[in-house]
Order: C-alpha cells, then structure tokens, then sequence
C-alpha cells in the first residue's frame, strides 16, 4: 500500500502539471498560486512531494517554517496495474483499499481547482459504498486497527467487576464488532452493565446497529450522537459516568484536541481508562499512505494546530500523543505495540493505541 500509494503520487504530479513548475525552489503555496489551486490543497501537495522526495526525484529544503522542493529527475512511469495486480494476489480482499486510494487520486485535481469538495466526492454514492468496504473487518489492511485496539482495552479492564463502556465515533460498526469478539473470548461481555455506541452520522449509526444486533443479539447496547467538539454533559454524557472510553481512528479529527480529551476524562469514573486506535506517524512529517484518502477532506484538515502535540492536521506520532495525554491529565499513558521500537526495523509500520488512565477523584476537567 505504501508502494502504490507513491506510485498515485507520481502519477498526480503529472496530471496536476507539477513538473514544469519545479525546475527552481517552490513551496506549496507558491504551487497553489501558481496553478491556481485553492490554498487549503497546499496541506494534500505537500504530502504529494514529500511522498516522492522518498524516490529520490525531488528533493526538499527547510528554510525557518518554509518548506520549498525542487525536481531532480522526471520519475517512472506508474506501475498501478502491476502493483494492484500483486495486491490483489496477496489477498483479494485488498482491493477495498486499492479502490478507495484510486477514487481519492481520481478526484485531486478537481478538489484542487476548487471544482467539488473532496467531502462531496467522498462521501457521494459511489464514495460511500467504498468507505463502507474500506472500514469493514474483511479488509486486513483496517482491521489490524480494530484488533490491536480491543486487546489493549481489554487488558486493561480484565480485573474490573463491572463494565460501563462509552464508543465514540462507531461509524458503520466495524470496531463495534471486533470489540464484542474479543470481550466474548475474554470472558468480559457479561460484566458489561452499560454500554453506549455513539456516532453523529445517522446512516452508519443504522448501519452499525444493524449488525451488532447480528453478531450478538443479547446484548443491547444504547445508540446515540455525540459531537466530540461540543460540550459532552450537554449531550447527556455525565461526568464520572464510564469506566472506559473507547474511540478507533475517531479522535484525530477533534478539532481541539486536548478540549476533546479533557471531555474523555471528564466522563471517566475515578481509575478510568481512554483507550484509542490510531494511525501513528512514525516520524515527525513522514507521509503515510491512508492519508492520500483523508487529507482532502475538510474533518480531517479543519483542526486547530498546537506547536507541541498537534503540529500538523491529521495522524499524530507516538511521541506527540503521549505528550497529549498527558497535558489532558492523564496517568498512566502507555502505546501498543511498542511502534517507537518497530519503526527502526521497519520504518512504515503506524498501526497502534494509546491508553491513558483517569486517576483523578472528582473531575474537575478544563
């Protein structure tokens, strides 16, 4: 996916006229000017260019808080059909995440001449149903996010006599579903008192209820909306109300995010745990290949940037979410696997969670 993803990347530097306006020093906002692009595409260039600074033909310089690249050599031809074929041998089902990159480069230029919003592109018929694929427990490339989430949840609370649960962000129930598995394996599932699924899209909420209803009919969870950028108690979360909060791939879109943790803690009960999956950048401003998929769109860019924990819009690294955690007030801040550790073996690897634990007696949150 990394591979195919740089080989979309060579392909959208031709089809966006890039390469003959990179035979001298450029920034993205220069690019943006020039090719009269709209100025918000310049965060979706710059992960286009630092893609293929990785191949080697283009290369990039820092001067103060401006970054500028320039064309070394024209690249390859794309070799999207050999490397789709390959993705496609090594697992079929692989091609919910081939499709969906391909929708996404297929869309670029108009999002960048301001013609359509990647939200109205995305998020149409077509681009529903490939997200739907995309967020599915059939496709291995997303549900190693699902899995290495639920295990450490469930670690966590193995001791715990009773289970009140609160899921933000469900979306079409994937996380929901591999969550329930492994508490059932565990030997949880019956502990759990309450458990609240929550996702503000009324589409993937059905969707979501639908079929947990399937995989577990006893269950009976509680359904509901919760915007993370509002006030959580004026949206009946209680403070103090859960013993775990549980998010996959949902927190990095906050638009502030320590006001969005802080609201996490408030509804823990005291020795509380958050616990959230994420893609974890696996060094400051490296690219990664899902974000080809979400940059273009406005959740996903339109966040408030902190110097210290939020550098950039989107996929935070390791080091920048246990800073987080921890200025929210949280304990106890741990991520799993050990990324930090893996990306020295292999320097693409960005699949993990992070926990963090409510150690407070009352909550008195900001």
């Amino acid at each position: 996916m990394e591979r195919y993803s740089i080989e979309l990347a060579i392909d959208l530097l031709r089809r966006l006229d890039l390469i003959d306006h990179l035979g001298e020093w450029r920034s993205t906002g220069e690019l943006c000017h020039v090719l009269s692009f709209q100025p918000r595409f310049s965060f979706a260039l710059r992960w286009i260019l630092e893609r293929l600074v990785e191949t080697g033909c283009i290369e990039a310089r820092t001067d103060g808080d401006t970054r500028s690249y320039r064309l070394l050599h024209s690249p390859w031809q794309p070799e999207l059909a050999r490397l789709r074929a390959a993705g496609l041998r090594i697992d079929p089902r692989n091609s919910a995440t081939l499709d969906l990159l391909d929708h996404a480069a297929r869309i670029y230029p108009a999002v960048a001449r301001g013609e359509q919003t990647g939200d109205q592109s995305l998020f149409g018929a077509r681009g529903i149903l490939l997200w739907l694929n995309y967020f599915h427990n059939d496709n291995l490339t997303y549900a190693v996010n699902n899995w290495v989430s639920a295990v450490l949840a469930a670690d966590r609370l193995s001791t715990r006599s009773r289970l009140r649960i609160l899921e933000l962000g469900a979306g079409a129930g994937s996380a929901s579903k591999t969550f329930v598995r492994w508490f059932d394996e565990r030997g949880l599932l019956p502990r759990i008192e309450r458990y609240l699924i929550t996702e503000p899209n009324a589409f993937f909420r059905r969707r979501a209820e639908r079929e947990l209803s399937k995989q577990c009919p006893d269950l009976a969870p509680e359904w509901g909306a919760l915007d993370l950028n509002l006030p959580w108690h004026t949206q009946g979360i209680a403070s103090g109300e859960f013993d775990l909060v549980y998010a996959v791939n949902v927190m990095h879109i906050a638009k502030d995010l320590l006001f969005s943790l802080n609201q996490a803690r408030s509804a823990l009960a005291g020795n509380g745990w958050l616990v959230i999956g994420e893609c974890l950048r696996p060094h400051v401003n490296q690219p990664i290949y899902p974000e080809l998929m979400f940059q273009i769109l406005e959740t996903f860019t339109d966040v408030r940037i902190d110097p210290e924990i939020r550098p950039n819009p989107g996929f935070l690294t390791a080091h920048q979410w246990r800073r987080a955690f921890t200025r929210a007030g949280f304990e106890r801040v741990e991520i799993a696997p050990a990324v930090e550790s893996i990306r020295e073996f292999y320097p693409h690897f960005f699949t993990g969670a992070i926990c963090g634990q409510n150690t407070a007696t009352t909550n008195d949150v900001c």
